[in-house]
């Protein structure tokens, strides 16, 4: 072994046990000894030029490569661990995103924490109850350094709101997340070819929005029957984002459907009550009292007819309603305000849920394959009550849908344009809706008119 490696040995040894300047000062001397001691004597005493040589050392069992070796500071230098920057954060945080049958227990499991750091969070304050009630697509973000302690958790709801845990000498501080999203409108328009809900997947529209243009437009426009070839409609709506990234949709502010010439025009408005609704540009409530039928966008396999084959009892039977063909499983809504009177099995009706209206009005609901509300609720317009199912004297599949008047069975799409309407703007603050949604109307009419001019216009051939 030579000199050279010997050195670097003890340097690495000792490295650590004296104060790096006094460390380099020894290097340096120890070095400055081997080079005396290894220049041969020269009579003319001719001075080392001052830059790294190469010196020659004279050792039998030494290589000629070995012989030859260059003097570097750096080579006696040992080199230190990185020091802890906030690079550091990205390896001690463990993002998890809840899933379906996720518990809380489970989740700490998975990030390498105890029961006993759960409960030693969940008892730290009252705002530490939200894990109690976590939820699928909640992000819970664990911040634990080597020592296995939880430091931080950041629970978020949403991009936009959250709560974030903070251990301290006192156990855990809680501090509300809320950020604010940048809000970005989008206008999209499509023309009818099959059903409403096809026209706007193909034009991109967020689901959840497509149906809540039919909720809008639910009191005016049958979506499973009035709908044509050729409908044209448009949708302005709000887009969500953070730091430039898109995080969700926001509200509808104004749509438009086109069905067989007829215009129907909704603005979304805030009342004076803080209450929030959509209204024609003429301050009609563009809701009604009930809606023009309980599902979405399913075709109707029989109309109203009082003289209809039954087509089990193969008897003249009053088909006092209307049957709505869908799936197994597929929502019934509440087609108006009101309480649940009957959520049971009533004979050839199967699972019937029956609910009174104000105004002496009743519907029902027949075959469902179960229930979503309890005798005795209160029901909203377009809530969910049931789904759809083939029980009871059903040949398959569907929704029987009646509606009453009195205690005597109407025809629901008839009788539809004589009930009363829902509340309208009061003449008193129509004035303040005018000046609110002027603005908006005169932007969605330019939009809709420069896009339907593209679209209706004539191609070069």
């Amino acid at each position: 072994m030579d000199i050279i490696e010997i050195i670097k040995q003890y340097a690495q040894r000792y490295s650590q046990l004296f104060p790096r300047e006094h460390f380099y000062t020894a290097i340096g001397l120890a070095v400055a000894l081997v080079v005396l001691l290894l220049i041969p004597d020269n009579d003319k005493g001719a001075a080392v030029p001052n830059q790294s040589i190469a010196i020659p050392v004279e050792l039998s069992s030494a290589t000629e490569e070995e012989a030859t070796t260059a003097f570097n500071l750096s080579d006696f230098v040992v080199e230190e661990e990185e020091p802890v920057t906030e690079f550091v954060d990205e390896i001690v945080w463990q993002n998890i995103k809840v899933q379906s049958g996720d518990s809380i227990s489970t989740i700490f499991q998975k990030v390498g924490l105890s029961d006993q750091d759960m409960f030693q969070l969940l008892n730290s304050s009252d705002e530490a109850k939200i894990l109690d009630r976590i939820y699928p697509g909640y992000q819970l973000d664990f911040k634990i350094p080597e020592q296995g302690e939880l430091e931080q958790l950041r629970i978020l709801k949403s991009p936009l709101e959250g709560i974030l845990f903070t251990r301290g000498d006192n156990g855990y501080q809680a501090e509300a997340i809320l950020k604010e999203a940048q809000l970005r409108q989008s206008f999209k328009v499509g023309t009818i070819a099959d059903s409403l809900f096809m026209a706007g997947q193909q034009e991109q529209i967020p689901a959840v929005h497509i149906m809540e243009m039919a909720n809008i437009f639910g009191g005016v426009i049958d979506f499973i029957l009035d709908p044509r070839q050729g409908d044209q409609f448009s949708i302005l709506y709000e887009e969500k984002y953070l730091d430039g990234e898109f995080i969700g949709t926001g509200e509808i502010l104004a749509t438009q459907y086109v069905n067989q010439g007829t215009t129907y025009t909704a603005v979304r408005y805030i009342d004076e009550e803080g209450e929030v609704g959509y209204y024609s540009p003429e301050g009609e409530s563009m809701r009604k009292a009930f809606l023009r039928n309980p599902l979405d966008v399913f075709r109707i396999s029989s109309n109203f007819n009082p003289r209809r084959r039954h087509p089990i009892l193969n008897t003249i039977r009053a088909h006092k309603g209307t049957d709505y063909a869908a799936p197994t499983g597929t929502p019934v809504r509440a087609t108006s305000d009101g309480r649940v009177t009957w959520a049971a099995r009533n004979g050839s009706f199967g699972n019937l849920i029956v609910l009174k209206h104000s105004g002496g009005f009743e519907t029902k609901y027949a075959h469902l394959s179960r229930y979503a509300v309890k005798k005795g609720e209160r029901v909203r317009q377009g809530q969910v009550i049931g789904y759809v199912g083939a029980t009871g004297g059903a040949t398959g599949p569907h929704l029987h849908y009646e509606f009453l008047m009195g205690g005597t069975h109407q025809n629901p799409r008839t009788i539809h344009d004589k009930l009363p309407k829902a509340k309208s703007i009061d003449s008193a603050e129509m004035d303040s809706f005018r000046s609110r949604t002027a603005g908006l109307l005169e932007q969605f009419s330019n939009l809709n008119n420069s896009l339907y001019l593209t679209i209706n216009q004539p191609s070069a051939d």
